[in-house]
């Protein structure tokens, strides 16, 4: 399988550099600030990551994917110069890799990986995930109720995405083990429960993301704003109810039926991949109880919150909302992780559950089996970095407000469908709605009804783009929370998405209609006919022939 990757894999590769090297016009090694790429807010720009996630959905190959990914964009800024274009992949204030790693807020994020990555093995070797799980295996006796529980479970802890997957992949991941339930649709389950949940939470880091991209200039409430969104975030409703249709119909297609039908056969895998193999043992302990995995995912369930409010002024006499609002989430989150770990510390080692030695050699193990996730992370930050430069941001402007003028009416599916393109272009929700709100913003008067309508299309289509991309941080989260390849995450979570965003689509063409001849609050009623429509979808997908079911002995995959 690796030759038939490398075979067109590095031709390919050679030939990017060569047509950029040689057809492009020449730009000197150094420039100044007020460069400008001979491309710049143009289709062109989106190309990198296109590039990078072609290649990994055909290669299977994240790494190598990434990497041409991000060459190409250093090539099309430099115009072909590679002086230039090394320069800016290393040390380019906004897209370097130098710079990416050190970044506070990107820092902050891959210590808090580090710190969960640490915990999660703690709570494996000390015994407590596997006492956790026979206590959870008395009352969830199916793989519905596993999968329900999950959904439950990522529901209830709406702080933060990344935050959402890490937790709830290493509480439930042994319980879904132990009902047959595929890495891949764990991993589907955290990331359709990250974001989505996020999106509609009014105490979490987007609502406060949401609340700070609102223009100042319209005088409007940012929050209040984000509030008014909720009934109209088509995605994030549709996903949720989604995940209990499927889970209840017990409906899988696409890629996700083979995992399935493997896991259900005792291979959780179905693919020979295994980049947290040697954290995946859970260890037994006859001192082991259910409290020592319940304590610390409740420590760092409160202390994330609490030191996400900490560093918005909460402390200081600033309202609980509005710390939220100005919270710096990254450090939250590390101040969160770190108390979690002494706390662990402190309760294994007075109840006896490991020794100190054990525990110290825990903290180098968590970082081993997190190093995947961080190297995708910082490429991936990398390659939007890339894509910023060619002025991606400019060019969406440029086509959004081409639109305005005469499509009014369907202008909110548009705005979700741009939306999607771009986040999942990019690879961050964040960024895209950040680009997107003040030009809806601008097309529309505070008063409009078609205003809230927009702004959901808009942060909808950012979820749905980052749910769909293979270079999305929350999809890193959740293929590592899950201990799942990243790939397989992806491949098989993609139909998945795509339906729900097909739904949320008709979903918006509808609320543009009657918003735009009523202007009214009629059109919340779009969003229940949404959901019946994804019903009857769903309805649809179970009674399709869904093709023969493959041998027994064809099922399970090469093991390693």
């Amino acid at each position: 399988m690796k030759k038939v990757k490398f075979r067109y894999f590095l031709p390919l590769l050679a030939a990017v550099l060569l047509v950029f090297a040689f057809v492009t016009a020449r730009t000197p090694g150094v420039v100044g600030e007020d460069y400008i790429p001979g491309i710049y807010s143009t289709v062109f720009a989106l190309l990198p990551p296109v590039v990078a996630i072609v290649l990994a959905l055909i290669t299977k190959e994240v790494y190598s994917s990434l990497f041409v990914g991000i060459v190409v964009g250093a090539m099309l800024y430099s115009n072909g110069n590679l002086e230039l274009a090394l320069n800016t992949m290393m040390y380019h204030a906004d897209g370097g890799f130098v710079v990416n790693l050190t970044d506070l807020s990107h820092a902050g994020i891959l210590v808090f990986v580090t710190i969960l990555g640490a915990l999660v093995v703690l709570m494996n070797k000390s015994g407590s995930a596997a006492a956790f799980g026979k206590f959870a295996s008395r009352h969830i006796k199916t793989r519905v109720g596993a999968q329900l529980a999950t959904v439950l479970m990522g529901i209830m802890i709406f702080v933060d995405d990344g935050f959402n997957c890490m937790t709830v992949g290493s509480v439930m991941r042994p319980i879904t083990d132990r009902h047959n339930v595929s890495r891949a649709k764990l991993a589907y389950i955290l990331d359709a429960t990250a974001a989505p949940v996020c999106i509609i939470a009014p105490i979490s880091s987007w609502a406060a993301a949401v609340t700070f991209a609102v223009p100042e200039s319209m005088h409007i409430n940012g929050f209040q704003m984000f509030i008014k969104t909720i009934p109209y975030n088509m995605y994030a409703l549709v996903t949720l109810l989604m995940l209990i249709l499927i889970t209840v119909m017990k409906v899988d297609y696409g890629p996700m039926r083979l995992h399935e039908q493997n896991a259900a056969n005792g291979d959780l895998f179905t693919t020979g991949e295994r980049p947290y193999d040697e954290n995946d043992v859970v260890d037994e302990n006859p001192n082991a109880r259910v409290s020592n995995l319940v304590i610390p995912v409740i420590t760092l369930i409160v202390s994330c919150i609490i030191g996400m409010v900490y560093t918005g002024g909460f402390f200081s006499g600033v309202s609980f909302i509005d710390a939220f609002a100005d919270a710096d989430s990254a450090k939250g989150l590390v101040y969160g992780s770190l108390i979690t770990l002494l706390v662990t510390f402190v309760l294994y080692m007075s109840r006896g559950v490991m020794s100190f030695k054990e525990f110290a050699a825990s903290l180098p193990a968590g970082f081993r089996s997190m190093c995947a996730p961080m190297i995708i992370l910082i490429m991936s930050w990398n390659l939007s970095g890339m894509t910023g430069l060619l002025g991606a941001a400019d060019f969406i402007h440029d086509v959004v407000g081409a639109s305005a003028a005469s499509l009014q009416m369907f202008l909110p599916a548009i705005i979700f469908v741009i939306s999607v393109f771009l986040a999942f272009s990019t690879g961050t929700s964040w960024g895209t709605f950040t680009i997107l709100i003040p030009i809806v913003c601008s097309v529309f008067g505070a008063a409009q009804e078609m205003l809230p309508i927009s702004i959901a299309a808009c942060l909808a289509g950012a979820v749905c783009g980052d749910h769909c991309s293979p270079i999305s941080d929350t999809t890193i989260m959740a293929s590592a929370g899950a201990h799942s390849d990243h790939i397989n995450h992806v491949s098989t979570q993609l139909p998945y998405a795509l339906t729900a965003a097909a739904v949320s689509a008709v979903g918006y063409l509808i609320a543009g209609v009657i918003g735009y001849f009523t202007d009214s609050s009629i059109a919340m009623l779009a969003t229940p006919i949404t959901l019946a429509v994804l019903y009857v979808t769903m309805l649809v997908i179970k009674k399709a022939p869904s093709g023969k079911r493959l041998p027994a002995a064809m099922q399970s995959a090469e093991k390693p």
